[in-house]
């Protein structure tokens, strides 16, 4: 099965266990991000990816130039570890870390929820490549993937206990859009998956074959 194949049974199982009003906010949200344009204003194949320096799950911090020194960069970003769909895919990820690593790449995860919440998430799913704390989403930012959750959303995580003041060390709105990129070692953007729906996300297998037309 597809990571995208398995990601669509999780949300049709899940579709059954959320409340009508509910789940009626989280898609009149879904199609108002869709409709924004936000993914049409995202970086993408061509483009010089912006350097950036954060922090680690385990105290260190980590450059885009420190991952490109060493070879090409798979940058992913996530909305965080409370997202079930989230977890799946960067646990697909992990499952193709090896093949990753083969084609001389490395690997990293970015997301806006502090550094204790990527340590869980990295022992959770034992993790072999780095997931980096963007607070403030500043690196989101400027590879054009933030924007903020409406009231009525908002309020939903909240009530869904997903305490995203806390984890996203008080910056609760900002999420990033699902995204993935491959940087060449000239930094230089030279495949893309954006997409404003947070059930879809790039598949390993086209990250590889991305990572083969570099070679």
């Amino acid at each position: 099965m597809t990571l995208n194949a398995e990601l669509r049974a999780f949300y049709q199982a899940r579709q059954q266990q959320i409340p009508a009003e509910i789940r009626e906010i989280m898609q009149r949200a879904g199609r108002e991000l869709a409709d924004s344009g936000r993914a049409d204003r995202a970086l993408t194949v061509g483009a010089q990816a912006p350097r950036f320096t954060l922090p680690t799950a385990t105290g260190h911090t980590l450059s885009l130039d420190d991952l490109l020194a060493q070879g090409p960069a798979v940058l992913t970003f996530y909305r965080g570890a409370w997202c079930p769909y989230c977890n799946l895919a960067l646990r697909a990820l992990q499952q193709h870390h090896d093949a990753i690593t083969a084609h001389g790449a490395r690997l990293v995860a970015v997301s806006p929820q502090i550094p204790d919440e990527s340590v869980s998430l990295t022992e959770k799913h034992q993790l072999a490549f780095d997931v980096l704390s963007d607070l403030g989403s500043d690196t989101a930012k400027q590879y054009g993937l933030a924007f903020d959750l409406p009231d009525d959303l908002a309020a939903v995580y909240d009530r869904l206990g997903f305490d995203l003041q806390r984890v996203n060390d008080g910056h609760p709105r900002t999420l990033p859009l699902p995204a993935t990129y491959v940087i060449d070692r000239a930094g230089t953007i030279r495949w893309a998956f954006v997409d404003t729906d947070y059930t879809r996300r790039a598949e390993p297998a086209d990250i590889l074959a991305a990572l083969d037309s570099l070679d």
